[in-house]
């Protein structure tokens, strides 16, 4: 007995259109062009989700040092002397209290030195 696949095909076929909708010209309607360009945006999907989090960390380094240098100090020292003093804060929670909270962040190096 011959095996149809229509219901299956059509099943993939829209489930990956749909995934593709709001791309540009074929991409977004053609299934061959939209398989094709699927792939590639979930390859630099992937990809970017890594990048993003080494982005986000010198964003964080930059907003510290900027927020240090106003106050005479430097990056590699005030992380140094954090890590002397066993004060266990990672760049994300030192980058808010530097942009969003600068009193307590003055705090935070007067006890440093």
């Amino acid at each position: 007995m011959r095996v149809k696949t229509s219901v299956p095909r059509k099943k993939r076929k829209k489930k990956l259109l749909k995934q593709t909708k709001g791309f540009w010209g074929q991409r977004k309607n053609v299934f061959r062009r939209s398989k094709e360009t699927l792939l590639r945006a979930m390859a630099y999907s992937y990809r970017d989700r890594k990048t993003k989090k080494r982005t986000l960390r010198s964003l964080w380094i930059i907003r510290i040092n900027a927020a240090l240098r106003k106050e005479g100090l430097n990056y590699s020292k005030f992380i140094h002397s954090l890590k002397l003093n066993k004060i266990e804060l990672d760049r994300k929670i030192l980058a808010e209290l530097a942009m969003n909270h600068p009193d307590k962040f003055k705090q935070l190096i007067s006890k440093i030195h």
